[in-house]
C-alpha cells in the first residue's frame, strides 16, 4: 500500500535512519507518486461510474417530485461503492469518505438535474446547459481533490 510506504519514510526521516537529505527525496518522490496514482485512480473511477455504468433507470435522477430518490441514491451509491473500493485499498481506515462522496455526489446531481434548480437549463444548444455540466463535473473532481488530499494529510501525521 502507498500510504504505509509513505509513513515509513516519514517514520524513518524522524527517527534520522537515513540522511536527511535522502530521506527527505524518497518522501517527497512518495508523496508525489501517491498523489499522481491516486489521481488518476479517482478519474478513472468517476469516468466509469458517470458514464459507462450509469443505466437509463438512474438518469430518472431528473424527475420532478420525490421520482428522482431511488435512481439517484443509486446512482451516488455506485459513486460511493468503487470510493470504498479506492480506500479499501489505500487507505482501509478512511472508508467512511465515502459516505462523503455519496453525499455531495447526490447533492450536487440533484442540483444539476432537478427541474426547480440547474435541471432547468436542459437545453443542449444554449450555453447555460453546459456551464451547469461544468459546474457539476467541478464539484465532483474537487471531491476527488479532498478526498486525495484527506488521506495523504492522515498518512503524513
Amino acid at each position: 500500500m502507498l500510504c504505509k510506504k509513505l509513513r515509513m519514510y516519514i517514520l524513518l526521516y524522524k527517527e534520522r535512519s537515513l540522511t536527511p537529505i535522502i530521506s527527505y527525496i524518497r518522501l517527497m518522490s512518495e508523496l508525489i507518486s501517491t498523489i499522481f496514482i491516486l489521481l488518476v485512480a479517482f478519474q478513472i473511477k468517476h469516468f466509469i461510474c458517470d458514464f459507462p455504468l450509469q443505466r437509463e433507470y438512474m438518469l430518472k435522477k431528473t424527475l420532478p417530485g420525490w421520482e428522482f430518490f431511488v435512481p439517484l441514491c443509486m446512482h451516488a451509491g455506485v459513486h460511493a461503492l468503487f470510493t470504498l473500493i479506492l480506500m479499501l485499498f489505500f487507505a482501509p481506515h478512511m472508508w467512511w469518505l465515502c459516505l462523503c462522496d455519496f453525499l455531495i455526489h447526490f447533492t450536487m446531481d440533484r442540483i444539476k438535474s432537478g427541474p426547480k434548480y440547474l435541471g432547468r437549463f436542459n437545453n443542449k444548444n444554449r450555453a447555460s446547459y453546459w456551464n451547469c455540466l461544468g459546474f457539476d463535473q467541478l464539484v465532483h473532481h474537487l471531491t476527488h481533490y479532498l478526498i486525495v488530499y484527506i488521506v495523504l494529510a492522515d498518512s503524513i501525521s
